[in-house]
């Protein structure tokens, strides 16, 4: 697609919010005013925007998602959106979330004839049974599928999640593939100094957890595979980097374990590279960004063979890819790994693996998918 789009991006949760949906939306807005396209982002406000007015920009009113404020949601602004998109027309609309905003916003766009993608990012279905809501779960995950199928495409990050949602009633459901910045995630950004306020040697190996501290992202089987490491070599680390309603839990079952909080920048690249082993026990994703983070950050990665380590990480290669489900071989893969793996050759291998992964290739495709949305809706 040559001529330069006109795209409104919709979601309820973007930085300074810390989430894998915040941040790829982020990475789309960016890579497509790289490639001269024109874009506007509605969006919750923060308490840091600027009361200068912004015409690429919408704010609406928000608030946390309840027991999940690293997501949040918009209020309904559907007046708003009708008013502005006929006044100014976009070529395409993106929404990224499935809240009130998000239903708002989709039915403008029907309303005005506009084409309309919808992302899927996050499991809410899933959250329900790990929140104590199970029987929530089928209700929530027929309302998901109601709301994509009312667009024009559903993108998802993986084929595996494609052929599952199209096998589960989602229609016009397409790839589009993730990204990772190779520059701030790099090994380079290794730091002595960082490794010597944990208490490690630069022999010492250091497991490194990046995430929400939420029972979603199975954080007991983390430490149990934290535990099988250490009677393999007692002077390994276990660093956690990020927050949330597990903390003061997990800091009682593994009082030895570094808490870092939620890190962001350079802060979190230094983070990241001076570390030897990321694990990653989440079976909730859609993706699992923070896999590509870390490999790209020269990391030999563990983590259950679905989303981001389907795509890309090879077993024995670059780590371990670990049937999903399977806790035991979790555990021994870490063990065996961090104790008696070639760290350093399995990070380097890892980085290679996903260096191609650049973001304005990604925006490239995405501004292309919207493209042909904008073009069918004009033949139709």
């Amino acid at each position: 697609m040559n001529k330069p789009l006109r795209i409104e991006l919709v979601t309820e949760t973007y930085p300074p919010d810390v989430n894998g949906v915040a941040l790829t939306v982020q990475s789309l807005e960016q890579g497509l005013r790289n490639l001269g396209h024109r874009v506007s982002l509605v969006r919750p406000e923060h308490a840091e925007d600027s009361v200068l007015p912004n015409p690429e920009l919408m704010l609406v009113a928000g608030a946390p998602l309840p027991r999940y404020p690293g997501l949040r949601f918009g209020m309904p602004a559907g007046r708003r959106l009708h008013a502005r998109w006929r006044t100014e027309r976009p070529d395409a609309v993106y929404i990224a979330t499935e809240g009130p905003l998000g239903w708002s916003a989709l039915g403008s766009a029907r309303r005005l004839g506009i084409p309309v993608a919808t992302g899927f990012h996050t499991r809410f279905d899933d959250y329900m049974g790990r929140y104590g809501a199970g029987f929530l779960s089928p209700w929530v995950f027929a309302w998901l599928r109601r709301f994509h199928n009312r667009g024009d495409a559903t993108l998802v990050p993986t084929v595996e999640l494609q052929e599952q949602l199209r096998g589960q009633g989602f229609k016009r459901v397409q790839r589009l593939g993730r990204a990772v910045d190779t520059c701030m995630f790099h090994p380079g950004w290794r730091d002595a100094a960082l490794r010597s306020r944990w208490g490690v040697s630069e022999d010492d190996v250091v497991m490194i957890s990046v995430g929400r501290l939420a029972a979603e992202k199975n954080l007991e089987l983390t430490i149990r595979a934290f535990r099988a490491l250490q009677a393999e070599r007692p002077s390994s680390r276990l660093v956690f980097v990020g927050d949330g309603p597990q903390r003061e839990a997990l800091k009682s079952s593994v009082p030895e374990a570094i808490f870092c909080g939620v890190q962001r920048g350079e802060s979190l690249s230094r983070h990241y590279a001076s570390a030897d082993l990321f694990v990653f026990s989440s079976l909730s994703e859609t993706f699992g960004n923070v896999t590509l983070e870390a490999m790209a950050s020269g990391l030999a990665t563990v983590a259950f063979d679905y989303g981001a380590t389907r795509e890309h990480l090879v077993d024995g290669s670059h780590g371990a890819a670990v049937p999903p489900g399977d806790a035991d071989a979790f555990v021994r893969a870490v063990a065996r790994i961090g104790a008696h793996g070639p760290l350093f050759r399995m990070g380097a291998a890892a980085r290679a693996a996903v260096q191609h992964l650049h973001p304005d290739e990604v925006a490239r495709e995405f501004a292309d998918l919207l493209g042909q949305l904008a073009q069918q809706r004009l033949a139709a």
